[in-house]
């Protein structure tokens, strides 16, 4: 998920070298006057930013069956070739001058990032202890957060945000990839895909004993067991099937409105347009570079803070604390772009608003949602639940890609104001309707989605032992 990070947030400083690579790239083949090259040279950047996403939908989406036809591990094994194949486009686009080379780079990298944000939180979630599910899942995050800010770091002015190193800073994405193909191929496979997808028992058994590093596996075979003799009914599900199943329906659109609640909270507006937003708040061009990379450093701080959290706060209480955060700064952003002209002081607010944006979200958005997606499904629909919330979180995340520019432009200072209403909706759904998961077997948690349906057929009044009490 490292990948994930960095390409996410490596396009973001060194936006004008790139358009001016587009500009003198787009001059040489065809001329132009000056300033229509320059608004083609924005649209053609745009599509750069945007078509990451475009990839990483079909890639989220197909990872349910990559991961069903091949497994965790030989599907996250090969996707590096594709991770290698994105970094060389984009490393080498700088020499024939070529801007198409940097968008289909970007897509290709793009649907790698997308079939690790499917098959990594699947991965996890199924090789972690039931106690460290939660503190591993939000590993994950720790990753991408990692990945930003190494991104934030490197694309600097002085070191590789600059005429000179933008392509290198695109391109030495080349070298995790190869780092992952070497090292995941020392990793077992996921023992429960073994014994319940494949059936095959012993090998399950010595993964399981690999991963926990005991031959004391018996309680985990068994829970492994139990839910497969669940699962029988069920079987494998298709995508087809899970939509119109009405046992599933209820974790589906948790799943869904969880991955929407982290992509259309306004963070990705941050991590793509960040240095704009200081620029628009009254900062220097390098003033707000530097606070870029601040949000990268403050991401990997509260993700490391989270990790001991996840499993004992649970995961529904710090997203609600997390959304109810992002709420009121994503307020106070909007206030101080209102009146920064008025009041001097209030440039140092609009940035403060937006670095606590960024704690709250990694306190709860940042990770929940990738985490719970995956716990909330049994075995058999897991993969085509996961493919189909990684592909409603890359669609949202390409349309906040592509239309915050325009949104920006129409709005100005209310451009956060969406986002805010947005996040309200998120909160009530979150106390609602989100059950906690923490220290819960995958059958425990299929068990209260069907003690709630009971209750509808039969007008029971819920017990309250599905969900817990807010904390707001």
């Amino acid at each position: 998920m490292f990948q994930f990070g960095y390409n996410t947030g490596v396009i973001n400083a060194p936006q004008s070298v790139i358009e001016d690579f587009i500009v003198e790239a787009y001059t040489k083949r065809y001329g132009g006057i000056k300033e229509e090259v320059r608004n083609r040279a924005t649209v053609i950047y745009a599509i750069a930013v945007a078509i990451f996403a475009v990839g990483g939908m079909i890639g989220g989406f197909g990872g349910g069956i990559l991961a069903n036809k091949l497994g965790r591990k030989r599907g996250l094994l090969l996707n590096n070739l594709m991770g290698i194949a994105g970094a060389c486009l984009m490393g080498f686009c700088k020499y024939p001058n070529s801007y198409e080379m940097l968008i289909i780079g970007r897509f290709i990298i793009g649907f790698y990032c997308g079939l690790n944000t499917s098959l990594v939180p699947m991965y996890i979630s199924e090789i972690a202890p039931l106690t460290l599910r939660g503190g591993l899942g939000t590993v994950n995050q720790l990753g991408v957060t990692i990945g930003l800010l190494v991104s934030q770091v490197l694309g600097i002015q002085q070191l590789l945000g600059n005429p000179e190193g933008w392509h290198l800073l695109l391109g030495i994405t080349l070298c995790p990839a190869i780092l992952q193909l070497v090292l995941f191929s020392f990793c077992p496979e996921s023992p429960r895909h073994l014994l319940i997808t494949k059936n095959r028992e012993e090998e399950a058994r010595k993964a399981l004993r690999r991963l926990r590093a005991s031959h004391h596996i018996e309680a985990d075979i068994e829970e492994m067991k139990a839910e497969e003799r669940a699962e029988q009914a069920e079987a494998r599900t298709t995508l087809c099937q899970l939509i119109r199943t009405t046992s599933l329906r209820n974790p589906l659109v948790i799943a869904i409105v969880m991955q929407l609640s982290q992509q259309l909270s306004g963070i990705n507006a941050v991590f793509y347009y960040s240095t704009v937003l200081f620029k628009n708040a009254g900062l220097s061009e390098e003033a707000a570079k530097y606070a870029t990379t601040g949000i990268g450093v403050i991401m990997v701080t509260m993700t490391l803070i989270s990790i001991p959290l996840m499993d004992k706060a649970g995961r529904r209480t710090l997203h609600l604390w997390g959304l109810g955060g992002m709420f009121i700064f994503s307020i106070f952003i909007t206030i101080s772009l209102l009146v920064k002209e008025l009041i001097q002081w209030v440039t140092y607010l609009s940035v403060v608003s937006v670095l606590l944006f960024v704690v709250f979200f990694a306190v709860g958005p940042g990770s929940i949602p990738w985490m719970i997606t995956a716990e909330l499904f049994s075995q058999g629909p897991r993969p085509a639940a996961m493919s189909l919330a990684v592909l409603v979180n890359w669609m949202a995340n390409f349309l906040v890609g592509i239309g915050f520019p325009a949104l920006n432009a129409g709005l100005s200072s209310y451009v956060f104001l969406p986002f805010s209403i947005l996040l309200a909706f998120f909160w009530v759904f979150t106390y609602r309707k989100v059950p906690e998961t923490r220290n819960k077997t995958f059958e425990e948690i299929a068990a209260i989605f069907k003690s709630r349906e009971d209750r509808k057929i039969f007008g029971d009044k819920p017990s309250g032992s599905d969900t817990e009490e807010s904390p707001m």
